[in-house]
């Protein structure tokens, strides 16, 4: 099973994705990512196993892991 939380528009989506999955958090999941496109045009992942906090600590564009 999974929860997917999307956001398209000029604010941060680090912070508005992060809520986004705190409200799917009830559900017991074993683990979290996020993907993001910062103003250069790269896609950026975080990812991290076990409670959302441990996503929430590497949730930070410079610690992101530029794909393609």
């Amino acid at each position: 099973m999974c929860g997917i939380v999307g956001y398209i528009g000029h604010q941060g989506a680090t912070a508005i994705l992060m809520d986004g999955l705190r409200t799917l958090e009830y559900r017991g999941y074993d683990s979290a990512g996020i993907a993001v496109v910062p103003g250069d045009g790269t896609l950026c992942l975080t990812r991290a196993s076990g409670k959302l906090s441990n996503l929430q600590g590497k949730a930070n564009l410079n610690d992101a892991t530029p794909l393609g």
